[in-house]
């Protein structure tokens, strides 16, 4: 049987990076399961200026692997493998990859995004011959040539400047009307007064043309109808993201554009499964809050784990009676009754009691669905089951119950 780990890491960005660094830290034996090299499409960004602390000079491939480092610094293990199939029903959880299967009692998807296609004849065939996803990747190979951009967001404008150092014309496509992108103010003050810039308003890309390389473009102005053949020797693509969550399909909760649904500690709908970065429904999607969330997601994983080896070895596990008296600590009426309990637990040595703090326990008091409202209550368990339950606690009815 393979090693189980304790967290196991799905995705190697930035997200997964600050997952992997917080979970080793805790001395969780965590795994980073990463099909190429870690730092996901931060990796690919030339200038990344915006994460705090590191301005000017700071490259995405430079700030990602200083992560990678850290977290291997902890003892964090790099998997290089792709995933291929899950079962995160039962503990613990499985994990199959192409050249393995890996256990772990949590897992955090940190799967990232990939550029959406335009979906226009010619792009698949001419994908790599011509037309692009990465301006950081593959602009030197356009040097003294004439390319495109498709997009007006803050990556297609970002891009075109960085293109500007390289190609001999850049021009972006902009569906919309003269003067008006979709990008951040500053970035787009700073393009619209960049002479090497030029623009196309109100054009969509019907398609890309060329026999082996890409040799132009037909545009269409959505204002006129009006159709032309633009030469160009490059298209550059950036009109957004799509998660890459077509494994997750039908075992955790999706947006229905894909993203993964959590709440605020950054859980799935799966107990023990959390998730983290671009593969989230999110407002913003940087590196600086997919790093966030993979703190967030670690500390709660960890959190998990504690609380269900605890709960694992004190409540399931013996074979004698357990008795569980869960409490909100701030009621004082209500911790007078628990007392009751540990009066009535004297001398019972084939008796087990075990006191929780209900308001902080939130593995508990969702596996049980328990009201915080209406507490303490006791549960009986026996050999990991629940016998019984009493909400109405005295000395008579505590006997009562374990009879």
């Amino acid at each position: 049987m393979a090693d189980v780990y304790d967290l196991l890491i799905l995705g190697g960005g930035p997200g997964g990076l600050a997952a992997g660094i917080y979970g080793a830290r805790a001395k969780l034996k965590t795994g980073i399961i990463e099909k190429g090299k870690p730092g996901g499409q931060a990796a690919t960004t030339e200038e990344l200026e915006n994460y705090p602390g590191f301005g000017p000079g700071t490259t995405g491939s430079g700030l990602t692997k200083a992560m990678a480092d850290h977290a291997a610094q902890f003892g964090a293990d790099f998997i290089k493998d792709t995933v291929a199939a899950l079962d995160l029903t039962g503990s613990p959880k499985k994990v199959k990859g192409k050249k393995g299967e890996y256990l772990a009692k949590a897992v955090i998807f940190a799967l990232g995004a990939e550029p959406r296609m335009l979906g226009v004849p010619g792009e698949g065939k001419l994908r790599g011959k011509g037309v692009s996803y990465c301006a950081t990747c593959d602009a030197d190979l356009f040097t003294e040539l004439d390319v495109i951009v498709v997009g007006s967001g803050d990556a297609a404008i970002e891009e075109a400047e960085y293109l500007t150092r390289f190609a001999e014309n850049v021009t972006i496509i902009v569906i919309h009307e003269e003067g008006k992108v979709d990008a951040n103010k500053v970035s787009a003050e700073r393009a619209f007064q960049d002479p090497r810039l030029n623009w196309k308003w109100n054009s969509i890309v019907k398609s890309i043309n060329g026999d082996e390389l890409v040799e132009s473009v037909t545009l269409k102005n959505i204002k006129t109808g009006t159709e032309e053949e633009f030469s160009t020797n490059g298209v550059f693509i950036f009109i957004g993201t799509q998660p890459k969550t077509e494994l997750l399909q039908g075992i955790v909760e999706l947006s229905p554009q894909g993203y993964v649904l959590t709440n605020k500690k950054m859980e799935t709908n799966l107990e023990g499964v959390f998730a983290a970065g671009d593969c989230c429904d999110k407002y913003l999607r940087q590196v600086v809050t997919a790093t966030a969330d993979g703190a967030i997601a670690a500390f709660a994983a960890e959190k998990y784990i504690r609380e269900t080896e605890l709960w694992e070895k004190e409540v399931l596990t013996p074979q004698h009676p357990v008795l569980v008296a869960f409490y909100n600590p701030t009621d004082m009426a209500g911790t007078e009754k628990v007392g009751i309990i540990d009066k009535f637990m004297q001398g019972k040595d084939n008796l087990s009691l075990v006191k929780v703090d209900a308001t902080r326990n939130e593995l508990v008091k969702k596996r049980y669905r328990l009201d915080t409202g209406k507490l303490p209550v006791v549960y009986l368990f026996q050999q990991g089951e629940v016998k019984a339950s009493l909400e109405d606690i005295n000395m008579k009815k505590i006997q009562e119950l374990v009879k």
